[in-house]
């Protein structure tokens, strides 16, 4: 197996600002790591050692890669692993037994420095805050690794664009955490739309009934800092706030808050709004509006409704599409009554399609779907494989084996299929979302100007839309 190139630190660290920051090209030719032997073990490091690995890790694992280092601030979240301490959220996960599995991957507290000192690393996953997502994927190809990171992929509507840019004719292999893309299910229920099957399609519903707190301020008093936490290091491109322990244990508890993630939008929406996005082949929003039910401090208020408005695109009428999170979470009612009819109740997530000849949903991940067309003879639902009216469409999208889509990265990394979640689609997803955020930030419904990144006629959403980003842990 032969070394990568070996760079300075300083010349690294140039590269991957570089990256950070969308230079126009990813690294130098000569750097770029190719597509793998399919023979040959993949050599993979994961960032980011806290709830979300324990699942990623075996899964690697049981793929028959070889985990050669492990990154986070915390060094007893490494221990962790190592040892089979319970998780931080205390949950238990049927994952097995996997440490022997991990026994040898050198360990790093900068992320940094490991793409530096890995020279034969293929891959990187990246399983951290929201707010590292759009800094770690721009460095980690900028060294010339091929990259799976969790969802979303920004934080910012600037971050999803400079990572379109970023990615625009790269030969590197990215993948997003949105393992629902990798379903049967999923991708017949995008060419079930796209035939037609459901008719013109105008209104599409997502949701989810999780609920945080009331909207707060961010608390100015500390917590005892954990001895081993570079509290510094984890707040990292954000704000640095007082230590509290309600930011750590995953999306959840950081999840909350503003300055280090974007609530509920940014952690189910991100997997609901991939299936409009991808059936209806949606481009830029021209219209973002949100209902709250307080106004947005520093956390993530308690029940929302998002609306983005989208133009026509060719074939595809203008449509609407939501997102509402909060204890009372669903579509309109008047929307659901085939739902009820075949569930007893509205579901706590889904993905609803209402189309002018029947209805499609999903649910939130955009698996398990479900159509009834307006002459069927049944008063429930059924499965989008399943149900008559598709049977001779022809599939026109490639299927995942196994359904897998963490394996779908792997094995393009070895030169395998492209990937159906790249970061293309990614960024467009994560504009989509951010848009939401900028409405919910500046109280009121905005305009859309994607091309210039711009609300017309809001000032004011300017700071949102380029989230200020410290720059001492990018370069």
């Amino acid at each position: 197996m032969s070394s990568r190139p070996v760079h300075s630190r300083r010349s690294f660290l140039r590269l991957s600002a570089a990256a950070a920051w969308c230079g126009p090209q990813i690294v130098a030719s000569g750097v770029l790591r190719g597509a793998t032997a399919p023979s040959r073990r993949l050599n993979v490091a994961v960032i980011g050692c806290g709830n979300r690995s324990r699942t990623l890790i075996p899964a690697l694992l049981e793929e028959g890669v070889n985990i050669a280092a492990l990154c986070d601030v915390e060094a007893s979240q490494i221990r962790g692993l190592k040892t089979g301490a319970p998780a931080r959220d205390g949950k238990k996960r049927k994952s097995g037994d996997f440490a022997s599995g991990i026994a040898q991957a050198r360990e790093y507290g900068d992320f940094r420095r490991l793409l530096e000192a890995e020279r034969n690393l293929d891959a990187v996953v990246i399983a951290v805050g929201q707010r590292w997502h759009q800094p770690m994927s721009a460095a980690a190809l900028g060294a010339g690794r091929h990259v799976f990171c969790e969802k979303p992929l920004a934080h910012s509507v600037a971050e999803a664009r400079a990572m379109a840019r970023l990615v625009q004719g790269t030969k590197l292999v990215t993948q997003v955490g949105t393992q629902g893309g990798a379903t049967d299910a999923f991708r017949r229920s995008m060419e079930i739309i796209q035939a037609g099957l459901l008719g013109p399609v105008r209104e599409v519903h997502c949701w989810m009934d999780r609920t945080f707190p009331p909207s707060v301020r961010v608390a100015r008093d500390a917590d005892p800092l954990p001895a081993d936490l570079n509290w510094d290091a984890w707040c990292g491109p954000s704000p640095v706030h007082p230590f509290k322990e309600h930011y750590l244990g995953g999306c959840l508890q950081w999840g909350r808050w503003l300055d280090y993630g974007d609530g509920h939008l940014a952690d189910m929406g991100a997997h609901a709004h991939n299936l409009p996005l991808r059936a209806l082949e949606l481009g830029a929003p021209v219209k973002v509006a949100v209902k709250s039910s307080e106004p947005a401090l520093d956390s993530y208020p308690a029940e929302n409704s998002f609306r983005w408005d989208f133009a026509a695109r060719g074939k595809y009428p203008a449509v609407s599409v939501w997102w509402h999170d909060g204890p009372r979470a669903a579509p309109p009612a008047e929307l659901t009554r085939d739902l009820v009819a075949t569930y007893g109740k509205v579901p706590t997530n889904g993905c609803l399609f209402i189309g002018e000849k029947g209805i499609l949903c999903a649910d939130a991940w955009g698996q398990k779907g479900v159509m009834r067309l307006r002459g069927d003879a049944s008063p429930k639902c059924r499965g989008v494989l399943d149900h008559e009216a598709q049977r001779n469409l022809p599939a026109v999208y490639p299927r995942t084996p196994g359904q897998n889509h963490l394996a779908e990265f792997l094995e393009a990394c070895k030169g395998g299929p492209p990937t159906f979640q790249n970061f293309e689609v990614a960024a467009r997803a994560a504009e989509f979302g951010m848009t939401g955020i900028v409405a919910l930030r500046v109280g009121r419904e905005i305009t859309w100007d994607s091309a210039a990144l711009k609300a017309p006629g809001c000032p004011e959403a300017d700071r949102w839309i380029h989230l200020p980003q410290r720059r001492d842990w990018l370069a």
